[in-house]
C-alpha cells in the first residue's frame, strides 16, 4: 500500500469509527426519549446549546409547547430536562462532527491528489448522503412533535438504515483501497450470502420498527409470546396487511423469528463455505459468532423489558454483523 493509500485509509477508518459512534448514540439517544427534547433545527446556530439560565429557560419553554411535555412529561423540572436535551444537542453535535471530519480532509487530500480521480465522486457521494442523514433526522422528528408525542416508526426505520448504508458504503472504500484480497466462490455461497443479507436488512427494519411502536415492552417472554406462539393480539387489525407494519406484537413477532431464519441461514452459509478458502471460511464463523450474540443480546433485552444497556449494546452488535456481511460479500468473487 502506497503512503497516500495508507493515508486515506486512515482518514476513512476513523470517520467509520465515529460513524459507529453514531449509531450508537443515536439508538442511546431514542431509548432515553431524548430526540423530542430539541424542537427545532438550525444546522449552524444550533451548534452553540443554551448558555445561561434564562436561554435554559428559554429551551425549556419552547419544549413545553409540543406533546410530549404536555402528554407525557407534565411537571418535568429544567433539570431533569437538561439530562434530555444534552442527549440530543450531543447526537446532533457528533452529526457535524462527522461532516467536518470528512469534508475537510477530503478536500485536503483531494488537493494533494492522494485520492484516486475514480474515488472522487464516490466520496462526495457520501458526503451528500451525510446531509441527507441530518434532514432525515429531523423529518423523523417533526413526526413527534403533532399530536402523538412519538416520532414515525417509519422514518425511524429509514434514519437508521441510511445510517447503516453510509457505513457500509465507506467501509467498502476502506476495504478496497486496503486491497483486500478477494476469494472467487461457487454460486451456492454466493446464494447464501444473498438470503443473509436480504434478511439482516429485513432484521434491521423491523428492529427499528419495534423500537418505533416500543414493541419491546410488550410479551417479555420467549420463545412464546406469554404463552402462545403468536399472540393474538398480532392478527387483530384490520385490514389484516396493517398488522405487518403497524400492530407492536406482530412486529415484535417478525422481529424475533426473522433472526431465527438469519441464524439458520447463517449457518448453511457457514457449512457450504467449509471447502473454500480459510480465510473465507473464518469470516463465515466470525458472523455467525457476532450473530448468536446479538441474538442472545436481543432475547435477554426482551426478557429484562428493555434495559439502555443491553438494548444499546444489541444495536450495536448489529452494526458489527452489518460490517462482517459487507467484508464476506467484498471478498466473495463468483467464479467465472
Amino acid at each position: 500500500m502506497s503512503k497516500a493509500d495508507r493515508a486515506v485509509a486512515y482518514w476513512l477508518a476513523s470517520v467509520c469509527v465515529v460513524v459507529f459512534c453514531m449509531i450508537v448514540i443515536g439508538g442511546v439517544t431514542r431509548l432515553t426519549h431524548s430526540g423530542l427534547s430539541m424542537v427545532d433545527w438550525k444546522p449552524i446556530l444550533g451548534a452553540i446549546p443554551p448558555i445561561g439560565e434564562d436561554a435554559w429557560q428559554g429551551a425549556f419553554d419552547a419544549y413545553k409547547q409540543y406533546p410530549e411535555y404536555q402528554k407525557v412529561n407534565k411537571g418535568m423540572e429544567l433539570s431533569e430536562f437538561k439530562f434530555i436535551y444534552y442527549w440530543e444537542y450531543g447526537h446532533r453535535l457528533l452529526g457535524r462532527i462527522i461532516g467536518l471530519i470528512f469534508f475537510v480532509p477530503l478536500l485536503v487530500l483531494i488537493s494533494l491528489k492522494m485520492i484516486s480521480r475514480k474515488l472522487v465522486p464516490k466520496l462526495f457521494v457520501a458526503f451528500i448522503l451525510g446531509g441527507l442523514q441530518g434532514l432525515l433526522g429531523w423529518y423523523m422528528v417533526k413526526s413527534g412533535l403533532v399530536d402523538m408525542p412519538r416520532v414515525s416508526h417509519f422514518r425511524l426505520a429509514a434514519h437508521l438504515l441510511l445510517a447503516m448504508f453510509l457505513l457500509a458504503y465507506l467501509f467498502w472504500f476502506l476495504l478496497d483501497i486496503c486491497q483486500v484480497e478477494k476469494e472467487s466462490v461457487s454460486n451456492q455461497i454466493r446464494r447464501w450470502l444473498v438470503i443473509v443479507t436480504v434478511l439482516f436488512g429485513v432484521q434491521v427494519t423491523y428492529g427499528a420498527f419495534v423500537a418505533g411502536l416500543r414493541a419491546g415492552l410488550g410479551f417479555n417472554t420467549f420463545p412464546l409470546m406469554n404463552g402462545s406462539f403468536m399472540a393474538e393480539a398480532a392478527t387483530m387489525m384490520s385490514p389484516v396487511w396493517l398488522n405487518f407494519t403497524e400492530n407492536g406484537a406482530m412486529v415484535q413477532f417478525i422481529h424475533r423469528w426473522v433472526a431465527v431464519l438469519l441464524f439458520f441461514a447463517s449457518i448453511a452459509g457457514f457449512i457450504t463455505a467449509k471447502n473454500n478458502s480459510p480465510r473465507l471460511f473464518a469470516g463465515w464463523l466470525v458472523l455467525l459468532v457476532v450473530l448468536a450474540a446479538q441474538f442472545s443480546l436481543g432475547v435477554a433485552t426482551l426478557l429484562f423489558y428493555v434495559p439502555i444497556s443491553l438494548a444499546s449494546i444489541h444495536q450495536a452488535v448489529a452494526v458489527v454483523v452489518m460490517l462482517v456481511i459487507v467484508y464476506l460479500l467484498y471478498i466473495s468473487k463468483p467464479i467465472r
